[in-house]
């Protein structure tokens, strides 16, 4: 079973944590299920960048994205090269280590 390393975040995640994954559940379902409260503000439709992720290590065994999550992720404060929607990317069977930035850009509350 496939692990995802959650990175110490002073906000989500203080100590870090090692939580247990399926392959095919995305990095944000696995964090919410073990209390680690990542911001999604879309709820999960792809139509925001506060569940953007790092993925330090294990990037490579993600499923690819996809169009729309790479317009999304144009606007998300800090990207990289290995960054991910948390909602869009779905664990394979290699362990990941994540990182979650320190800030986000919430489009949806920011519309209103």
């Amino acid at each position: 079973m496939p692990k995802i390393i959650i990175l110490p975040n002073e906000e989500h995640c203080p100590e870090g944590a090692i939580l247990e994954a399926k392959a095919g559940e995305t990095i944000l379902d696995v964090a919410l299920r073990n209390g680690i409260e990542i911001e999604h503000a879309c709820e999960k439709s792809c139509a925001c960048t506060t569940c953007h992720v790092v993925v330090r290590e294990g990037f490579d065994s993600l499923n690819e994205s996809d169009e729309l999550e790479d317009d999304m992720l144009d606007k998300a404060w800090g990207l990289e090269p290995e960054s991910r929607l948390s909602c869009q990317a779905r664990v394979a069977d290699d362990d990941l280590v994540v990182d979650i930035p320190r800030y986000t850009v919430n489009l949806a509350s920011e519309a209103h």
